[in-house]
């Protein structure tokens, strides 16, 4: 039964290639082109550039490299050693507990910062209270954001710590037109209008 080294080996010394020259031409280090033919495990390379190692220098020779690298995993149980596995758990120490409290804190100092600056220069939330029109007289009212100003048909309007206003209006005609204009800090406006008939 023939292994994979000695048909490596063999079809390497066929072609009358040295190893020096072979290591130049697949730019693989001649220590693992060695390690494989003297089956010298402990100098294998690692997953998975041993496999494609097997592979590239069978294909090289001329040989299939897939049957090639077949041979070389059955005549080694663990061909080629594995990078080992380093599990990195956090443990709670004050140093860490420290980093994880400041990186929340810019975290949370951030979002702040976005949502201020997104909450300045939007447009101003506004809802009316459209009453139904039974008289001359119509109560209005509504909620807008705190620190905006509300226009009623270019009135100035009082809004209260919450935002909400209230105004009664007098229709001085049978058609009129109402305007509520809600402008905030940074000049942005909401208009919303209706005309009563």
């Amino acid at each position: 039964m023939f292994r994979s080294s000695i048909i490596l080996k063999n079809a390497r010394e066929d072609k009358s290639l040295d190893i020096s020259e072979v290591s130049k031409k697949l730019k693989i280090s001649t220590k693992y082109l060695e390690a494989i033919e003297n089956e010298d495990k402990n100098n294998f390379p690692a997953e998975p550039y041993c496999s494609l190692i097997i592979k590239d220098y069978a294909n090289f020779l001329g040989l299939n490299g897939e049957d090639i690298l077949s041979l070389f995993r059955r005549d080694f149980a663990a061909p080629c050693k594995q990078k080992p596995t380093t599990l990195h758990q956090m443990s709670l120490t004050p140093q860490n507990t420290f980093k994880f409290a400041t990186l929340i804190s810019i975290i949370l100092f951030f979002s702040y910062l976005v949502f201020e600056y997104i909450k300045f220069n939007r447009p101003p939330t506004l809802k009316v209270n459209w009453p139904e029109k039974s008289s001359n007289t119509l109560d209005l009212s509504g909620i807008t954001d705190s620190e905006a100003t509300v226009r009623i048909n270019n009135d100035l309007i009082v809004v209260d710590p919450s935002g909400s206003f209230k105004k009664t209006i007098n229709l001085a005609t049978p058609e009129a037109k109402i305007v509520v204009e809600s402008k905030s800090q940074s000049g942005k406006t909401t208009t919303v209008e209706k005309t009563y008939k």
